[in-house]
């Protein structure tokens, strides 16, 4: 704690240096420098950890395509507002009024003080991937509007991105913050931070020419430090069998605290196999990978096969969402391992209520709570109240 307070401090002292606001768009150049040439972009920028204190989680209500993941959505709102504040984001008078009644059947109060509603268009119930990401720079919590493209059309040259690509805005426009436009199609889903200068993410995604023809691993490293201001980016590649969103981060490796990265691991009770030329040996690199870039790793099996609508899935615990004193991620239904599972978060997450939810349909349709979820970190000012409080809270 008495690091983070330095670090708050340290940051809070810049912002007489760097007053003016950086609101630009990205182009083919060299990224827009801070406003004080003699202070660089990655000193005074930084996207905190998913376990640091949060104000917030946000979220996009299912619309009528999406009915079905609505059960879930239910499920996991009613626990966060046991824990922090939501705010919920519906398409249409008929979206909340089913929303409202979805709470009620799962045992909480749609009128909570703890949820807030917004009428802000979106086309899909994916806010991990189109929604902003959020920075502290100069010792101001701000946003990041990258841009969304539905996944490269991954999902099929049908599906509506226009309203969702906006979201980011209008989010900025409630929370009166500012923010910055960078041209670049991205997902937050494939962006896993440990708050202290390292981001990990996979090459296929970002540099996937669906979504960003011709740009180049250099570029993007440049890039990333710039927006982030890390100093370390770990690129993993390759895309697990069956994963349409050309393989998202948080199905396959999670920091766990600054050093330590959670890397999935197939076994011979699973669909994939280690060694196996597919999904068993991408895990397998990424973790080799990810231990020569210093840190140290924690393999997370995958020790059996759900059912669901005539389809098989590896029971892939790591699509957790981590708040303020809580853990949830997808369940499979199949009560040992679940609560296999259960107890190996615990391990990761010690002094958090941890939750295993199950929720196939959605699973099913490509993600889990994680992808579903976009947290907001809380401002830098209440970071070190907030922390004093009650360490194991966050």
């Amino acid at each position: 704690m008495t690091r983070l307070l330095f670090a708050t401090l340290l940051v809070l002292s810049l912002s007489t240096i760097a007053e003016e606001k950086i609101t630009t768009a990205l182009d083919e150049g060299t990224p827009t420098t801070a406003p004080n040439e003699h202070i660089d972009a990655a000193s005074w920028r930084r996207v905190p950890a998913e376990w640091e204190p949060q104000e917030a989680i946000w979220l996009q209500w299912p619309g009528p395509w999406e009915k079905t993941y609505e059960e879930a959505f239910a499920a996991f709102s009613c626990i966060i507002i046991h824990y922090e504040r939501l705010h919920v984001l519906y398409q249409s008078s008929q979206v909340l009024s089913d929303a409202k009644t979805s709470l009620v059947k799962a045992g909480c109060d749609p009128d909570h003080e703890l949820i807030t509603w917004h009428g802000i268009p979106n086309d899909s119930a994916w806010m991990r991937d189109n929604g902003p990401i959020f920075v502290i720079e100069a010792g101001t919590l701000r946003l990041q509007n990258w841009q969304f493209d539905a996944w490269g059309g991954r999902f099929g040259d049908d599906v509506p991105y226009e309203l969702d690509d906006l979201v980011p805005v209008r989010v900025a426009e409630h929370l009166d913050m500012p923010v910055d436009t960078v041209n670049i199609v991205h997902e937050r889903g494939n962006l896993e931070f440990n708050g202290a200068g390292a981001v990990i993410l996979n090459w296929s995604t970002l540099g996937d020419p669906q979504r960003n023809p011709g740009y180049t691993k250099a570029k993007a490293e440049r890039d990333l430090k710039h927006w982030f201001g890390v100093s370390k980016v770990v690129f993993i590649e390759g895309v697990p069998e069956g994963d349409l969103t050309n393989g998202h981060i948080d199905g396959i490796a999670r920091f766990i605290d600054t050093n330590t990265v959670v890397v999935g691991q197939c076994t011979s009770e699973s669909l994939c196999k280690p060694d196996d030329g597919k999904t068993g040996s991408l895990l397998d690199t990424a973790a080799q990978v990810i231990g020569e870039a210093g840190f140290s790793v924690i393999r997370e099996p995958m020790e059996g096969i759900a059912q669901f609508a005539g389809q098989q899935f590896d029971t892939n615990y790591l699509n957790w969402l981590v708040g303020n004193g809580f853990l949830i991620t997808t369940g499979y239904g199949i009560e040992n391992l679940d609560l296999r599972a259960k107890a190996r978060l615990q391990g990761y997450f010690p002094g958090r209520d941890i939750y295993v939810l199950p929720m196939l349909k959605s699973w099913a349709a490509g993600g889990g709570v994680h992808c579903h979820t976009n947290d907001q970190p809380a401002s830098p000012a209440k970071m070190p109240l907030l922390q004093g409080k009650s360490k194991s809270l966050f």
